[in-house]
This record gives C-alpha cells, structure tokens and sequence, in this order.
C-alpha cells in the first residue's frame, strides 16, 4: 500500500465533472478520480475547514462510529475497475466496510485518518506531472504555493486527457 494525501478538489472544464486530485505522499504520481458533485462539495468544505450547520451524511457517520465506541483508522484505495475507484472503511476494531472512493476520502478527511492506495492500483492510475517540483517544507505538507502550482499543472494535463484514457 502507498500512501497518498489530497491536493485538491476542481471541476473539469469543459465537461464540468468534479474530481478529487490525490498524490503519493513519498513519490511522483498524482491519481485523479472524478466523483459526483455532492462528494466533491463534501470534500472541499472539509479541506476549507467548513463546518456545516448541521451534519452532512459523511459527519453522521463518523458521529455514529464514534458514539459507539469505535473509531475510523484507515481509508484503502483498494482497486480501479473500468475507470470506478473501490475503497474500503478500516475500524481500530479490524472491520473494513467497502466503500465508493469519493464517500471513503470525504469520510478520511473528517476522522483525520491515513488514506492509502493499494500499489496495483497506483500503478494503473497514477499519472506523473510533468513540471511538478514538489514544493514540500521539511515538515513533509505541501505548502499553499506549490499546491496552486500542481493544481495549475494538472489542470494543464487534463485539457489533454479523457476518463477513458485511465481504462486499460
């Protein structure tokens, strides 16, 4: 399993179909995965810091996991089959629950857990930047700057790129 961290959310222009941009945290590669416009709203507001009013669907669940007792320690990546991401939900019990890619980032995010992307998938999805310097501090977290600057490049990449470009 390689790590990964969320870079951002954005819509796709011209078609106008949000995606999540993910990247290894020790590598190169970037995994876009378009999401539905509710997951990527849900995303968003929380990498904004945004706390609704009252609880989206995603905070209900980490409010249920954690009224009885549990907690969530983990979101797995788990495959890309016909351009559809898996994921699954791990419990500090060891109960995994399968999961859309979208529900389980946007659910990582709010139990402020790992997300790790099996190898196999990472391999078959993940695509390298050209131009991407990197941009971390020493402390590993990419600063705002270099964020905007691989959102930039990326978005670059994608006016030459289709969803069907990532199926084997």
């Amino acid at each position: 399993m390689i790590e990964v961290k969320i870079v951002g959310v954005r819509i796709e222009m011209p078609t106008n179909q949000p995606l999540v941009l993910l990247r290894e945290v020790h590598g190169e590669r970037h995994i876009p995965i378009w999401i539905g416009a509710a997951e990527a709203t849900a995303i968003a507001l929380a990498e904004q810091g945004v706390v609704p009013p009252r609880p989206l669907t995603h905070d209900l669940l980490c409010g249920v996991v954690k009224a009885l007792g549990h907690s969530i320690v983990r979101v797995n990546l788990t495959k890309v089959e016909d351009a559809v991401f898996f994921a699954e939900i791990v419990f500090d019990n060891g109960t995994t629950v399968g999961s859309r890619a979208s529900d389980a980032i946007a659910i990582a995010q709010r139990a402020q857990c790992p997300i790790w992307a099996a190898e196999e998938m990472v391999d078959e999805a993940g695509v390298v930047i050209v131009g991407h310097d990197g941009g971390e501090t020493a402390s590993g977290e990419v600063d705002d700057e270099a964020k905007e600057r691989e959102v930039r490049q990326f978005r670059e990449f994608l006016n030459d790129v289709e969803p069907e470009d990532f199926e084997k």
